[in-house]
This record gives C-alpha cells, structure tokens and sequence, in this order.
C-alpha cells in the first residue's frame, strides 16, 4: 500500500540525508552504472579453463580467498584511506594513496581494468553527479585513479557515510566476480545467489578489517589468482579482458 501524506513516518524511515547517500551508492555500484565491469573477471577465466573452478564449492573457495586475502582487501584498504583524505582535504596524502594504489596491482591487464573502471567512474560522477571539490582531489593526483581509489574519492565528496560506501563497494566486487563466473562454468542463478550468500560474513569481515587498516597492513597472499591474471593475458581464447 502507498503512504500518503496523512499517514505518520515512523522512527525506522530513512531521513533525507540517509535517502541521498542510499540512492547514490545503489546508481553508482550497480551493474547498470556503465563502468564496464562486466568486460572484467580479474584472472576467473583464466581459473576457470586451469580446472581451479569448476562448481559452486570451488568458486566460493576462489572468492573467499581473493576476498579476504588479496585483492579485495587491497581494495578496500585503498578505498577507505581515500576516503579519509579527501574528506580531509589532504591532497598531498591523496596523492601518495593513488600512487601506492596503482603500484600494487600485480598484472598489466589487472592494471587496465582497475584504471579504466577508475577513469570511468570520476567521468561519470562528473557528468551527472558532481560535487564541490571533486576536481579539485581529482586534479591533485598525478596517476590515474585506481577504481577503489575513485570509488572513495567521490563518496567522500558527496558525504555518503565510509562504512556505507565500502559494503556497497565490495558486494558490488563479489557480485561482478560472481558474475563473470555464472558464464563460464556455468553458473545457474540460484547457485550464483548461494554463493554470494556464502560470502556475505567475508564481506562484512574484510570490510571491519579495512576500516581499522594502516597502508602497512596491506599485502596479498593469494599467488595462485595473481598468476591467473597474468596466464590470461595469453590465454588463446577469451570471453573477458581480464
């Protein structure tokens, strides 16, 4: 039933500001947002014609990994940490985070989805959803913006809360990876639900662990998916370019 005008807002509705942030992570971290993450699967394809991932049990085993102990919690660090300094001001320090983001992504191709995902984002956000300031952070960095990185800095710009912006982001990551998968094992739409469902307490863990993370704290051990990156660079037939 719709409300009307007449019927009371209870304490459990979202005030304006809340609504705002909610709306905007919702269009920017969705599939539609047209960043193409759909062209990437960060070296899955690659797992995938290896034998690494088969079914559901293996991916999520895959995921996980990734997730917790390599490029997703990089990811995360990275975003949080931007977000911290752009709301800061602090563009020196900024800066200094692009540069150590772009750095530590281990393959070329993995370094042409993440800056190209970047690029996109802050162009975007510009066209249809700019903010004062954006420019400015955007212009104080002298390498391209890694996605994460672009991902914080805008969220920042905007006042949507940190904690907010980096669940959103990173089931926004599972989803992407989740889906790149479903179409090449095959994956059905429900197993691809029952794996983002086994995932949901990683998310929610990698999350507390960045909020609470020093750039010192980064670093991946997950060798066997930063070597799937590389292998797919090579590899002779290809769905993804990543």
């Amino acid at each position: 039933m719709l409300m009307t005008t007449n019927e009371p807002v209870s304490r459990a509705d979202l005030t304006g500001r809340e609504a705002a942030a909610l709306y905007r992570l919702m269009t920017w971290l969705s599939p539609a947002f047209p960043v193409g993450g759909f062209s990437y699967s960060s070296g899955i394809e690659w797992a995938v014609e290896a034998g690494d991932i088969t079914d559901t049990a293996t991916l999520a085993d895959w995921l996980d990994a990734m997730l917790g102990d390599g490029s997703g919690f990089c990811d995360a660090t990275f975003l949080v940490h931007a977000y911290r300094a752009a709301e800061a001001g602090e563009t020196t320090t900024l800066n200094d985070i692009a540069e150590l983001a772009a750095a530590f992504v281990p393959s070329r191709e993995r370094q042409l989805e993440t800056t190209s995902q970047g690029r996109a984002f802050i162009d975007i956000a510009r066209a249809a959803w700019d903010a004062d300031g954006l420019d400015a952070m955007v212009a104080a960095c002298r390498t391209p913006l890694v996605y994460p990185v672009a991902v914080g800095v805008v969220a920042a710009m905007h006042g949507v809360p940190l904690a907010s912006t980096l669940h959103a982001f990173l089931h926004a990551l599972v989803s992407n990876w989740i889906s790149a998968a479903s179409r090449l094992i095959p994956l059905g739409q429900t197993d691809s639900q029952r794996v983002l469902v086994r995932l949901e307490a990683a998310v929610g863990a990698v999350a507390n662990r960045a909020l609470n993370a020093t750039l010192d704290d980064l670093g991946s051990t997950t060798f066997r998916a930063d070597l799937a990156s590389l292998r797919h660079e090579t590899q002779y037939t290809r769905l993804f370019r990543s």
